[in-house]
């Protein structure tokens, strides 16, 4: 069974090309699953497991105080293994093949307002040093490119073209795409850069980003310097870069961008995942369609 998920691992990080983050997260889920199996049912292997099985650990999950969207990650993890085993002929039929996903609600995302950007990147004061002056770019590549945490992480300095004013973007699935910077972000880039140079020792040299003793960000580092500014300005609940992200998207729609646009800027793969943005830019429609439309006006 080990060989299996070795195997299994394989498959993700060299076929389906899934970073190892999520390769992780995929096979910890099949780890508590094989857990599971081992205390309620005496079992030993994945191969032989039967929906009922399968159900009673959702059961489980759901005791456990889980909700439906982490629940549904984790079984998604096992239908991908699944699939896997079926695809390399050691199983006849997946357990998972009649399971429908548990109903989760949609969580809307509040994107923050162009004030409270504004007040982040034009009213704070931020230090004139190289943690001040990369701390405020990271912010605003964040706005004006919409580009996820993991991709600013693994930006490369040679992905910097001042010639086209562009960045080039490895995407999920390591699918590369082209971004248009902001001329007040390239001088922005270019202050930042000459402050690079004054890092005594680079460990992680081909990155752009860097932490001041010289190697690359990291997940919680950057969230939390997207959570400290605008808890500055903002009493948000939720202050991450990905509704940064979402902001970039929103305020984009908001101003007339096409939706097709804004689906290839963020790197979507179908116009489905760009269309849950619309719900936050439907406020701003609303209002344009009252105070514009004529019946409204007897």
């Amino acid at each position: 069974m080990e060989n299996s998920k070795n195997k299994f691992q394989d498959y993700l990080l060299l076929e389906k090309k899934h970073s190892q983050h999520t390769v992780t997260a995929y096979l910890n889920d099949i780890g508590f699953f094989e857990m599971f199996l081992s205390s309620a049912f005496d079992a030993t292997t994945l191969i032989k497991v039967n929906y009922p099985q399968i159900r009673a650990w959702i059961v489980s999950l759901s005791d456990d105080g889980l909700s439906n969207s982490s629940i549904n990650r984790k079984i998604s993890s096992l239908k991908a293994y699944y699939k896997f085993l079926l695809k390399t002929k050691q199983i006849d039929s997946s357990p998972l093949l009649k399971h429908k996903a548990l109903k989760s609600p949609k969580k809307l995302q509040i994107p923050f307002s162009e004030k409270e950007v504004d007040l982040v990147l034009n009213q704070l004061v931020y230090t004139d040093d190289f943690d001040g002056i990369r701390d405020k770019l990271i912010i605003d590549l964040f706005y004006t490119t919409g580009i996820r945490r993991t991709e600013l992480i693994h930006l490369k300095v040679q992905h910097i073209d001042f010639g086209s004013k562009t960045i080039k973007v490895l995407g999920k699935r390591n699918k590369e795409r082209i971004i248009p910077i902001l001329s007040i972000v390239e001088n922005q880039i270019k202050l930042y850069l000459a402050e690079r140079t004054q890092i005594e020792t680079i460990i992680d040299k081909e990155y752009f980003f860097l932490l001041s003793k010289g190697v690359k960000l990291n997940d919680s580092f950057v969230y939390r310097i997207i959570n400290y500014y605008f808890s500055n300005v903002s009493e948000k609940v939720k202050k991450s870069p990905h509704i940064l992200r979402h902001t970039f998207a929103t305020h984009l729609l908001n101003n007339g961008a096409d939706i097709n646009s804004v689906k290839e800027l963020l790197g979507h793969s179908s116009l489905a995942s760009t269309q849950v943005y619309t719900h936050s830019s439907l406020a701003a429609l609303k209002k344009v369609y009252s105070s514009a439309h004529p019946r409204n006006k007897k």
